[in-house]
């Protein structure tokens, strides 16, 4: 696992390097005359602000970044980068509290369980998990209703997502089947998956 804090103070070139091995799982080291791959599957997990303050949408009204600076800083990420990261999740800021809060949720132990079973019922299934499936894997496993398939396509023309996000996207929504057991993909696994996903990737 690789994980990046403040991703976009990172200097752009390097985290265009990721790329390669993002969609591969290679790396390739060229010096002179010779050319080595080496294996490079990892997770990548990463983290950044909203804004370059850090605090857009807070509720006190601290931020003071205008619109311009809000974009540029976002700019600092390239899209083909952003489209290789399957789930981008927002995060709201965390309670000063010092009395925990109740969470009715499933506890760490059981959600370690859940996707353990997961990850064995995809080996079993098709070898691999979903995120290595392959286009021929992906059309064998990841196959959709007519309706859910045209659903889909519209949506993607919607958010001008591009053909390597939608690949991804079904990824996804096969791994949201498999969590709750379910043979085929259905449209609120589609949906849900359409909302990790930022629009107007190309």
């Amino acid at each position: 696992m690789l994980f990046l804090d403040e991703l976009p103070e990172f200097e752009r070139r390097v985290l265009e390097v990721l790329r390669e091995p993002l969609e591969s799982g290679e790396i390739v080291v060229a010096r002179a005359r010779d050319r080595v791959r080496f294996p490079a599957r990892f997770q990548l997990v990463a983290a950044m602000n909203p804004c370059p303050c850090g605090y857009l949408g807070d509720p006190t009204g601290r931020c003071r970044c205008s619109s311009e600076m809000v974009q540029r800083y976002r700019n600092k990420l390239s899209g083909p980068l952003l489209d290789r990261i399957d789930l981008h999740l927002t995060v709201a800021r965390e309670a000063t509290a010092l009395s925990p809060t109740h969470n009715d949720g499933p506890d760490s132990a059981t959600l370690a369980r859940q996707v353990a079973l997961t990850r064995e019922r995809q080996q079993q299934r098709q070898g691999c998990a979903n995120a290595f499936l392959d286009l021929p894997g992906l059309r064998r496993h990841c196959g959709l209703s007519t309706a859910d398939e045209q659903w889909l396509e519209t949506a993607c023309e919607r958010l001008t997502l591009s053909l390597r996000a939608a690949h991804r996207l079904l990824k996804v929504a096969r791994t949201l089947a498999d969590l709750e057991e379910v043979e085929n993909i259905r449209r609120e696994h589609l949906a849900e998956a359409l909302q990790y996903r930022p629009a107007g990737q190309e």
